[in-house]
Order: structure tokens, then sequence, then C-alpha cells
């Protein structure tokens, strides 16, 4: 079979769901990757796959202009005809949904989060998504992340319950994140790794981190991650140099080994508002990390509190502040807790898992 992956950058395809696409390949498809141009895309043609540049912006609000994407995205469609076309993000999965109809492709769709459109308080913009996908999601399977997401779109009477699936994420390779000792000293190092948005909490973090200096004078708080100016939640340059300027905590930009992060990292935090599945989390737990994150979709389905990590309530910084404190008064208790998330992992999250639960969606 044809089978196009289609996502709204290239970066998304790369580092989530190239091995889907390897995998895809070894079972004799033939497998496309489409998304609009990046830094990743010669690294998708480097690893042998076709891949085709559709020109998407994320957050382009122009009805003419969506509207000529979406009769581009049909012409090309109608081009490749491909026989089945997973989509991820939330452009793709609208737009080539519609488009797909116009070219006898079957569709899986991927609810891989809600994003800022639903978390969001622009309700026009709500109302305007809530009705194209209860169009584009008719007739398609839909896979969901956690159980939250599928709840809410059944509510909304997006889908119904027979189209949808659950697999828990992309898949961890636990090979590649492994176990890593906790670093040694008496200066805990707590890390926050996501793009810098205050749906993943940011703010939350910078006033758990204010609160505990003077309990934890020794104690480290980072951001790493960069800021998405594409995202109208971003977190502001100003406020992050402010941050700096008052040594609360450090700011280290983008970082392409997270596995050097998690190595340096006593704790990882990530207090975000809703995850479809915090892929941070995940490879931080596989990493042998303690965590800390919010009892909110998409993260709590990671953490047994008291075993692998602790929960705080979304968007409370003194829950959250309450929490850090907790596990930072308990360092014989980081290596146990680290070590029983790689277990969780292990059993529920790995890329093997994952992938066999994926392709069993493309055998139906």
């Amino acid at each position: 079979m044809k089978i196009l992956l289609f996502a709204n950058t290239d970066w998304y395809l790369y580092n989530f769901r190239l091995p889907l696409a390897q995998a895809l390949r070894q079972a004799g498809h033939t497998v496309i990757l489409l998304s609009p141009p990046g830094t990743h895309a010669l690294k998708l043609q480097q690893a042998g796959f076709e891949w085709r540049r559709f020109d998407l912006q994320r957050n382009r609000l122009n009805p003419l202009g969506e509207l000529l994407s979406l009769w581009q995205l049909i012409q090309l469609y109608r081009q490749l005809r491909p026989d089945i076309a997973h989509h991820f993000t939330i452009k793709p999965v609208l737009y080539g949904s519609l488009a797909a109809r116009f070219s006898g492709t079957r569709v899986i769709n991927a609810i891989t989060g809600l994003g800022h459109v639903f978390t969001g308080k622009n309700q026009l913009l709500r109302l305007t998504a809530v009705s194209l996908y209860r169009l584009a999601l008719q007739k398609t399977i839909v896979i969901f992340q956690n159980e939250a997401d599928r709840a809410l779109f059944l509510r909304l009477r997006l889908t119904n319950f027979p189209q949808t699936r659950l697999i828990p994420g992309s898949g961890i390779d636990l090979a590649r994140f492994s176990p890593l000792p906790l670093p040694a000293g008496d200066a805990p190092l707590v890390v926050l790794p996501g793009r810098l948005l205050k749906a993943k909490g940011v703010e939350e973090f910078v006033g758990a981190a204010q609160r505990l200096r003077g309990s934890h004078p020794r104690a480290r708080f980072a951001l790493v991650g960069e800021t998405d100016f594409s995202n109208p939640d971003s977190i502001s340059p100003a406020a992050l140099d402010a941050w700096q300027k008052d040594g609360a905590l450090e700011v280290w930009g983008w970082r392409e080994n997270m596995r050097d992060v998690y190595a340096q990292a006593s704790i990882v935090c990530l207090p975000s508002y809703r995850e479809g599945l915090s892929r941070t989390l995940l490879e931080a737990a596989a990493s042998a990390r303690p965590i800390v994150t919010s009892d909110a979709p998409g993260c709590r389905e990671i953490v047994r509190p008291g075993e692998n990590g602790l929960l705080a309530p979304v968007g409370d910084s003194d829950a959250l502040a309450a929490a850090l404190d907790e596990l930072l008064r308990q360092p014989e208790n980081w290596q146990k807790f680290g070590l029983a998330g790689r277990r969780r992992v292990a059993e529920n999250f790995s890329l093997e898992k994952i992938l066999a639960q994926t392709l069993d969606v493309y055998e139906e």
C-alpha cells in the first residue's frame, strides 16, 4: 500500500513518527512524508523516505488563505492517491481528512493533544474547530492518546465510539533512553523541558522556584526549551529575562540532546495544563528520573503518586512548590522513584508496544 504521513512540521515527523515510517516500510509499504519545510526535511530524506513539501501555516486565520490551502491539498491528494493517510496535529487532521474524500483515501487521524484551540480563551476559534472536526472526522479512525480527550470528543459528538482507538503516545525507545545514574553533589537540578508556553505550566514552575529559594538555597531550577512565537500562549522574552535577572531560575534554551539534560537533572517537572501524552515525562521516566507533574490528562497517566513521582493540581503554584519541596527533601527516594518510572514505561509505553498497536490499526 501507499501510505501518507502528514504533520504540521517536519520536526514532528522526524522526532515522533520516523520509527512508524520505518516499520511501515519494513512491512513492504510505500511511505510518503508530508509537511511544511524545516530543518528536518533533509534528515527524513537521508533516512530514505520521499518527503513532500506542503506550506501549511499553523496559526493563519484568514479564510481565503485557508480555503486556498485546502484546495491545494486536495490537488496533491488527487495526484498522490495514497491508500491510507495518517494525519497528526490539528490542521493536517482537519484539512487532510477533507482532502482525502476527493482521492478515495482511507484515513487515520491521531489526536495528539488539544492545543490552545481548546485550552485557550478564544471561543470563536474553538467553535470553528469543533465544527470542522465534526465534519472532518466522519468515517475515519480516530486515535487518542488519553481517555479524557476521547471522552471530550465523544461528548461534543465529534466522532463516535466505534471509530475510536486508544494508543498512549508514539512510543519510547528504551535503548536510547536508558536508566541514568543520579548526578553527584548537593545542588539538585530541577528541569522543566518543553516549549515555553503558559499552558506548559511555566509560570507556575517559576512561582514554585521563587517560593523554594529560602528552604532549598542550593537547588537549581531550569527551563529547557524554546519560545514558540507562532503560538499565542508563548512566554515573552521579556518575562524570561526578568526571571533570569531575579535569580529564580536558569533558561537553557533549545537542547538537541535531551538525554544529556536528563543526565544532569535530579528531578523532572512538567506542570502542564493538558497533554496528549507527555513525551517529555515518558523520556524522563525511562531515564530513571523522579517526576513532578500536574494532575491533568496526558500527565497523570504516567505518574503513580508516591511510586515514581508526585502530582499537583493544575495551575496551582503553591501546591507545585509543596510537591517539589517534598521530593527535594527525600533524595533517598529519587533512585527508587526513577527505577519505578522506568518499569512503568517499559510495561506500558515502549516503542515496540506502541508500534504494534498502531500497525494493528493499519491492518484493520
